[in-house]
């Protein structure tokens, strides 16, 4: 007599997916505690083996353009002719946000205030000490120390950084003049380190430091960070709830293959250094593109609590069917 077997959901999901065995990523350190989380429960519950090397966006960008892994993952987000000029599709994975971490003796998280303006001074090396009056002001009752600044930024092509100074070119025009915008700029002052990654070990082992890294950085290495402005001047904590103020503005547009800024957003508690993250795919290898999909709408499925955790923004689901929908118009849907 035949037995009947009920599949599980793991094992239906292997079935559903056995052509693929391995996908290779590599890019942006801004998602990478996420994709690393993903991509250990989607290996559970498929078998498909995922591989993701955190790099930077300028090193994920040059790989998916040169065809050597599978998938790139870039913070800064490629306008529509760039990505026709490369061959490439382009869809967000995730948002998250941008935290000025500190590391000052006695001063909690939070605490500390910095205005927009003397942020991009004490980047621009102008601001020297953390007693500086123009600190002071802001902070009565913090006891700042006369110490100097150590300001701690990214050495490699990086999507964080790109929305960094691209909040700095919003708030200061003398950043906007004299450094601007880009992956990577010509540093006044500081140290480098790789990666966020490497930031977030600089600052842990430099007092009286302060550097940019992504709020699953923050949150992994126990960072105070500071409490910025938004973009018309009120004071706003670096918390999930503000980080929602500010990404819930974000205008998604298929036809632009979701280009899409997300720094400076308007509202009284708008973070203002808010950013998605997104996935770059070569256009002729749909088969391929198809398994990368494939993990991606799992994650979208079923990552949502993983990401909350680390401390990212999940996309709205709304935000999820039009990815799909996208995929799908380009023929590079999951199976």
């Amino acid at each position: 007599m035949l037995k009947k077997v009920a599949l599980t959901a793991a094992a239906l999901a292997i079935a559903s997916t056995s052509y693929a065995t391995k996908i290779n990523g590599a890019g942006a350190t801004f998602p990478a505690p996420v994709y690393y989380d993903w991509a250990y429960s989607y290996h559970k519950a498929t078998g498909v083996e995922v591989n993701y090397q955190s790099i930077g966006s300028g090193g994920g960008i040059k790989q998916i353009s040169a065809r050597t892994v599978n998938f790139g993952g870039s913070d800064k987000p490629l306008k529509p002719k760039v990505l026709d000029k490369k061959n490439l599709y382009m869809f967000p994975s995730v948002i998250g946000s941008i935290v000025l971490a500190y590391n000052i003796p006695g001063i909690k998280d939070m605490e500390l205030k910095l205005e927009n303006k003397d942020v991009a001074d004490i980047f621009l090396g102008k601001i020297k000490y953390w007693d500086d009056k123009r600190i002071k002001k802001d902070n009565p009752y913090l006891n700042l120390p006369h110490k100097k600044i150590t300001v701690v930024h990214r050495s490699d092509g990086s999507g964080t950084t790109f929305n960094f100074t691209y909040y700095l070119t919003g708030v200061s025009k003398d950043w906007a003049n004299n450094i601007g915008i880009g992956k990577a700029v010509d540093w006044p002052v500081g140290i480098g380190g790789k990666g966020n990654e490497g930031v977030s070990s600089l600052i842990k082992q430099t007092p009286y430091s302060i550097g940019y890294v992504e709020y699953a950085y923050k949150l992994k290495n126990h960072f105070p960070a500071a409490t910025i402005q938004s973009k018309n001047g009120h004071w706003v904590k670096p918390t999930i709830e503000n980080f929602k103020a500010a990404a819930k503005y974000a205008q998604w547009k298929p036809s632009k293959h979701f280009y899409q800024i997300l720094g400076l957003q308007p509202g009284d508690n708008s973070y203002p250094i808010v950013a998605a993250t997104f996935i770059l795919l070569p256009r002729e290898k749909q088969a391929k593109d198809r398994e990368v999909t494939a993990f991606f709408d799992w994650a979208y499925r079923h990552g949502d609590a993983a990401a909350k955790k680390l401390g990212y923004i999940p996309l709205p689901e709304a935000t999820k069917n039009m990815i799909r929908n996208y995929w799908k118009s380009h023929n590079i849907q999951p199976k």
